[in-house]
């Protein structure tokens, strides 16, 4: 006997539990107008018999597919080398998973991936999709309009315009920088530099303001752009002392270049934070905890952002089925930030 003859049916769940295939397929289904009694005789069939559903003749049913889609705009070098991205797609994870829905990763490692990625949304194999790390040139959020699949976005969309919905998730970027440089100004540091995220990215344009709430007067000189890494922040961090030998403290956009920072500024010789106060942005423990000296830095909920994002979606798809749309759910979600004072600031 093949595997397949010998795995449970349908009508043999029916048999054990009393009861017609048709109720049996309601209760698999997710279908109303079913007693609870009769309910829990057909679960309790399900599991003695070890019956898994036919995805394929369930989505005929439910018209859903029990997955969604997760598109991180960032090639894979830099997806499993950032633990933010981990972080994120834990959260997610752990909400899809509570909804019993499969999360389906897609990378888009080069150009060419972008039409593979638009033809798989457009092919219907997804209920929803969860898209973050956005570039303001990405052709992402212009194709799954066209798919017409329910979205959530992580960070604001510098590309909207206004004309469609968006929903989206994210922290609140501006006011956990002008948090930052205060603190550094309450330390009383007056030449305070800012190592930028990479430009075409919101939420490096939104620190970039809140570096710039507080400090209005700064020169250009004092602000270096860089790309979230290690590397950008060591290179940037070597711009800035070229520029201005006297610094006495930096705001980086994130903690990987904070980190990066942090080592120029000990080849150079100076001292953290009595030299040269360092404040870095997200809280990522892996990161914060290990760089020496520990790192001062804004914490970002990050596994709670990729959680609310599925969890929007879930119930954007939920409405759905009831007649709504996405159009009903909040335009967006900003969560708060905090400052975490460690020994760098």
């Amino acid at each position: 006997m093949t595997e397949t003859a010998s795995r449970p049916t349908l009508e043999a769940v029916a048999a054990r539990a009393g009861v017609s295939r048709a109720t049996v397929s309601r209760v698999v289904n997710g279908a109303n107008g079913v007693r609870q009694p009769l309910v829990e005789r057909v679960r309790r069939a399900v599991e003695e018999l070890g019956y898994v559903p036919n995805q394929a003749a369930r989505s005929l049913v439910t018209k859903r597919h029990d997955a969604v889609a997760v598109i991180i705009a960032e090639p894979e070098t830099r997806i499993f080398a950032d633990p933010y991205f981990g972080l994120q797609l834990r959260g997610i994870s752990k909400e899809l998973t509570a909804h019993d829905t499969q999360l389906v990763l897609l990378l888009t490692e080069g150009r060419d991936d972008y039409a593979r990625v638009g033809r798989y949304l457009a092919g219907g194999h997804v209920d929803g999709a969860l898209v973050f790390s956005l570039h303001l040139d990405d052709p992402l959020p212009e194709m799954i309009q066209r798919a017409g699949v329910p979205t959530v976005f992580g960070g604001r969309p510098g590309w909207s315009d206004g004309t469609h919905k968006v929903v989206y998730v994210d922290s609140d970027n501006r006011g956990g920088a002008r948090e930052a440089v205060r603190h550094l100004v309450g330390l009383g540091r007056t030449r305070i530099g800012h190592i930028t995220g990479a430009l075409d990215q919101t939420s490096a344009v939104d620190r970039l303001d809140g570096y710039r709430d507080v400090m209005g007067d700064a020169g250009p000189h004092l602000i270096v752009e860089s790309d979230f890494t290690p590397a950008g922040g060591e290179r940037a961090m070597r711009t800035l002392l070229d520029r201005c030998p006297d610094l006495d403290a930096v705001f980086a956009a994130n903690d990987l270049t904070a980190s990066g920072a942090l080592r120029v500024l000990r080849e150079r010789g100076l001292r953290v934070p009595e030299d040269v106060a360092v404040v870095g942005f997200d809280d990522m423990l892996p990161v914060a905890e290990q760089t020496e000296p520990p790192l001062t830095t804004v914490r970002q909920n990050i596994e709670e952002m990729g959680r609310l994002m599925a969890r929007l979606l879930m119930r954007g798809l939920d409405r759905g089925d009831s007649g709504g749309t996405m159009d009903d759910l909040p335009h967006s979600v900003v969560l708060p930030t905090t400052l975490v004072r460690r020994a760098s600031a």
